[in-house]
């Protein structure tokens, strides 16, 4: 179980990099058709909505207390927090990934503010 949280971990900390949230074909292979989020906004995203040929935007997060809980032996739900370093904000967040297609990919994230 370990090594699955790293891995785990290692692909949602990759979505808060710029290379991969400036990347269509990057955002592709972590982002599962139907895929769609929840942000701490309120606002409800989705993998259809057109992807701005500057990606996603630039952010400076720093994430801890990743946990996961296995549903089932496809499905991980994964549980942390964020600290938005140029708001100031924290937030919780919880993400459910799938294995399919031979890897993992997220199929919906939810991010709530926090004190």
């Amino acid at each position: 179980m370990e090594t699955l949280k790293r891995h785990l971990l290692a692909l949602e900390e990759k979505l808060l990099h710029a290379d991969v949230r400036g990347s269509a074909a990057e955002l592709n292979k972590i982002l599962a058709d139907g895929f769609f989020e929840i942000g701490s906004s309120g606002r409800v995203l989705y993998k259809e909505e057109p992807i701005a040929e500057a990606g996603i935007g630039e952010v400076e997060m720093a994430l801890t207390n990743y946990e996961i809980q296995i549903v089932t032996a496809e499905v991980v739900l994964a549980t942390y927090r964020i600290f938005d370093v140029t708001k100031k904000q924290h937030s919780l967040r919880s993400s459910l990934w799938k294995f399919q297609e031979d890897h993992w990919q997220l199929v919906f994230h939810q991010g709530t503010k926090s004190i």
